[in-house]
């Protein structure tokens, strides 16, 4: 029997002009890598496969995160490479590329971090405010790891293992294992070329969505009980507090994915989640998921934040009924 032969790696987007983005890197060199603040597999997995790409060309790279690299995605090759933490030092780097990041302030990092560097903003958010000196925003990508695909196929870099490993973790998360719209014919093709360059998904699945705690897997009771169902069906409300932060012991790690319980509700359109700062009771991260039509980018909006037509979310204060209360006001709007 004949070996199979592989079909050439293609871009999913062949009118992206990455050359300034390309420019920067070539010119610097000395690179950090960041992301957003309570990274997610998208963030983080854009992160690995550069980091692994840039340091196999001998830039000197380094990477650091305000909350670090999360458990389930520690299997990652580069994950002990992360700084985490505020930031004290002083920057060395040339060049900052933020990766997955819609806004400035999602970094968490303080002025002085991005001192003497330019900074290089690369992310898929259709809600991106441009923050950096170099802005490569692309809202028709499925994922921002997906952009880091098309940056390694425009800058003829070999894919390696770990770079695929990282890149299909990005892509998985971010379009719920394939499952949204965003999962076009192109993005299974690039699928297929990082399975055929080593990624191996049924051992990527298990690290991010079956090794959930005991401590998680209470969470997921407790949070589930707070269950509401509004607008006569069409939306699905929960919330973690600080009460079920202590009473499981878990923590906002294990908070990943309940709102997927939330939306997957017959006729729910629009799932909510509310989840409490484990250190300031009046802070709340709203997670929204909409299903077919409900556009919740728009909604996220409405209220300070961003995202996507199908996952978003913002930043309220107050209490849980206040927040609660300005949120069914813009939920309402989408719905009526």
């Amino acid at each position: 029997m004949s070996a199979s032969i592989q079909a050439p790696m293609q871009p999913l987007l062949s009118d992206v002009d990455w050359c300034p983005v390309i420019d920067a890197i070539e010119q610097a060199d000395r690179i950090m890598l960041i992301t957003h603040c309570n990274p997610d597999g998208d963030g983080i997995g854009a992160q690995q496969a550069l980091y692994d790409f840039l340091s196999a060309t001998g830039k000197q790279v380094s990477m650091h995160n305000r909350d670090g690299v999360p458990r389930i995605y520690r299997f990652l090759k580069h994950a002990d490479q992360v700084g985490k933490g505020d930031w004290s030092g002083t920057q060395t780097a040339d060049l900052i590329i933020a990766l997955d990041c819609g806004a400035f302030g999602r970094l968490g990092m303080p002025e002085s971090f991005f001192a003497g560097a330019t900074l290089l903003n690369i992310d898929h958010h259709a809600s991106n405010k441009q923050f950096g000196d170099i802005n490569l925003v692309e809202a028709r990508y499925c994922a921002t790891g997906a952009m880091i695909f098309d940056l390694m196929l425009a800058m003829q870099a070999p894919l390696s293992e770990a770079s695929a490993t990282a890149i299909y973790t990005a892509v998985m998360t971010d379009t719920a294992s394939f499952r949204l719209a965003s999962a076009t014919p192109a993005v299974y093709r690039m699928a297929a070329s990082l399975i055929e360059a080593g990624a191996k998904p049924w051992p990527i699945t298990v690290h991010v969505y079956e090794s959930r705690s005991l401590a998680g897997m209470q969470m997921m009771t407790a949070c589930l009980s707070t269950l509401e169902i509004k607008n006569d069906g069409r939306s699905a409300w929960i919330y973690v507090n600080q009460d079920i932060y202590r009473q499981t012991g878990a923590d906002v790690e294990d908070t990943e994915g309940l709102i997927d319980y939330a939306r997957s509700i017959d006729g729910v359109e629009v799932a909510v989640f509310m989840r409490v700062d484990e250190h300031d009771s009046s802070c709340w991260k709203v997670s929204f998921r909409g299903k077919t039509w409900a556009n919740v980018g728009d909604l996220a909006a409405s209220l300070g934040g961003g995202g996507h037509a199908y996952a978003a979310g913002c930043v309220l204060r107050g209490s849980l009924q206040q927040v609660c209360e300005k949120i069914q006001q813009a939920v309402n709007k989408v719905l009526d």
